[in-house]
């Protein structure tokens, strides 16, 4: 699948993440969530900003548990539980903030 962000051309997976992450700007975040339904705001922005960080901290991706501990830790209870996440991404909060944070997807999601 190839996604535009106006002359680029982004190759994605089938699953719609970026083959190469480095290609990743927030035009492109908002270009990748308009393709999955998603408006972002200033709380996806969060999440986003925060596993992009954590990517580039750790090297490797978390799973879902950590990866809601984790927010948690660094944003506040009221943030890091699954309800709040999963009211800014239905489909998968882990999935889809890897997704449009340019990152690979996580080893442990469908």
């Amino acid at each position: 699948m190839v996604v535009t962000d106006r002359n680029l051309r982004l190759e994605t997976t089938e699953q719609g993440f970026l083959v190469n992450p480095a290609d990743w700007n927030e035009n492109v975040a908002l270009r990748l969530a308009a393709l999955n339904n998603i408006n972002l705001d200033d709380e996806h922005w969060e999440i986003i900003l925060f596993i992009r960080h954590y990517y580039q901290r750790f090297k490797h991706l978390p799973n879902a548990r950590v990866f809601t501990k984790a927010i948690a830790k660094e944003l506040g209870e009221a943030k890091g539980n699954s309800r709040y996440l999963h009211k800014l991404f239905p489909e998968g909060p882990l999935k889809y903030a890897c997704k449009l944070a340019g990152l690979p997807k996580p080893p442990t999601c469908l």
